[in-house]
This record gives C-alpha cells, structure tokens and sequence, in this order.
C-alpha cells in the first residue's frame, strides 16, 4: 500500500460551484461516477489507497474512533448552535457571510433553509427537553464541548499531529471542527474563547492552516508542498482533477443533512 507523502495545495476555489450530487461531501470520479456519503467516499479512496491511517496501530486505530465519537456526540451539537441556532452569531455572522459568499438567488433563502434545518436537528439530537429548559440544557452542552475541547489539548500535547509527525483522519475531522471555530469572528463567542485559551490547539490548526491552506492561514513554512495545478492529478473532486493524497477528509457540520 502506499506511504502518506506531502499533501499537495490545491488553489482556493473564487465561488461557490454546483455540487454534482447537489450536497456535501461530494467526489466525483472516474470510474464510479459521483459518490456523496462520507463513509463510501472513505472506502473508495483507501481502495486507491488513500489511506491517512494505515500506519496506525490497533491501539490508535481504537483511540481514533473513541474520539471520533466524542466529538460527534459532545462537540458537534454545541458547534451547530453556535454557528446556527444562537441568534446572534447567526443573524450577524452566519446568515450574514453566507448572503455574501452564496450567489444570487441562493442567498435570498438558502441561509433560512440551513437554519431551520439545524434547528430541527438540534431538536431531534436533544429530545424533549431542548424546548421545556433550553438555557439549562445550553449550558450543559456547552460545558461538555468545553470538556471535549480539553481533552483533545490534552490528548494532542505538543506533539504536530495527534498520532505524531504525519497527519491521520482523526486529524482531518478535529481540524474541521476547530479552524471554522477558532476564525469565525462571532459576536457570541463563549465556547470560542476557551478553545483560545488552549495555546496547542491553536497552534495545532494555524500550522494546519499554514501548510494545507496557505491562503487562509498565512504562508507556507519552507519545504511546504507547492500549488498543484488542473493538470496534477487523476480523480475528480467537486468538479477539478485533484492529486494522489492520503488524507480522507470527514464531513463537515451541514454535511449530514440529506
């Protein structure tokens, strides 16, 4: 099987595109056509070996799927209410950048639609009790995330990567919970700023910005993989041809969503 190597950079995207399954996560390939559920897209790149975790041991390959149930469970939830359930930082951050970003007509409705989604969906994942005591249940939940954000500072140490030097999938989904997070200039910021009170995980997703994603993070540090162009690869992801990598990506928050 293949060895992880450099991630290649690919150059950001200037707009919004048509997603060709008309939701994320979408990989468009060659020969299998568009594939949109995020564990099937998992499988068919470590069928082209595009495997983030193949030096894993038994014990790390169980202490990946620990965690990723715990982020699932304890951070993932908080994360939604705080992009898109709180009113504030969704009327003066969320709602606000996506009428910016998405294109004309999409802005006009598309927002709403996502906000009362995650309404519905914060309302099925806590039950009855979101509606008879919401502060009291906000409150729990958010001490649990706060919990959940700690224990990863702890887990990570000073290390690069959770599992060392190379990155893994455990690191791909921590990183896409945490930089739209740590970013995000919100109003209400109340979990945000105990995730900046932890100096490692910061640091953790500006390093990641800084060699994954030199456009948003800064420049790259020196030896960082180069901008590969259209030309460099040979799958198809959202519609451009992208470079071998080994790094499976997870879902994003609206990702879920049918």
């Amino acid at each position: 099987p293949a060895q992880r190597s450099p991630h290649p950079v690919a150059p950001p995207p200037t707009a919004p595109v048509p997603l060709p399954a008309g939701s994320l996560p979408a990989l468009k390939t060659r020969d299998k056509g568009t594939i949109s559920k995020t564990q099937q897209i998992i499988t068919h790149l470590r069928k082209q070996k595009y495997n983030a975790d193949y030096d894993l041991s038994a014990t790390q390959g169980a202490d990946t799927r620990a965690f990723v149930s715990l982020l699932e469970e304890k951070l993932l939830p908080v994360l939604i209410h705080t992009f898109w359930v709180d009113a504030k930082n969704y009327v003066e951050h969320t709602r606000k950048w996506y009428a910016e970003t998405v294109p004309f007509p999409l802005n006009f409705f598309l927002p709403n639609c996502m906000h009362k989604r995650h309404v519905e969906r914060l309302q099925l994942l806590w039950g009855d009790g979101y509606m008879e005591d919401e502060e009291k249940l906000e409150k729990e939940l958010y001490r649990d995330a706060r919990e959940c954000l700690t224990l990863l500072s702890q887990r990570l140490g000073s290390q690069k990567f959770f599992f060392g030097d190379s990155p893994a999938s455990l690191d791909a989904l921590v990183f896409s919970r945490l930089a739209p997070l740590l970013k995000a200039k919100l109003p209400n910021g109340k979990l945000q700023q105990h995730l900046k009170s932890l100096q490692n995980l910061c640091n953790y997703c500006t390093s990641i910005l800084s060699l994954y994603f030199p456009w948003d993070g800064g420049d790259p540090p020196a030896g960082a993989p180069r901008t590969v162009g259209a030309e460099g690869g040979e799958e198809e992801e959202d519609g451009g041809p992208a470079p071998r990598r080994p790094l499976a990506m997870e879902e994003e928050e609206e990702e879920e969503e049918e």
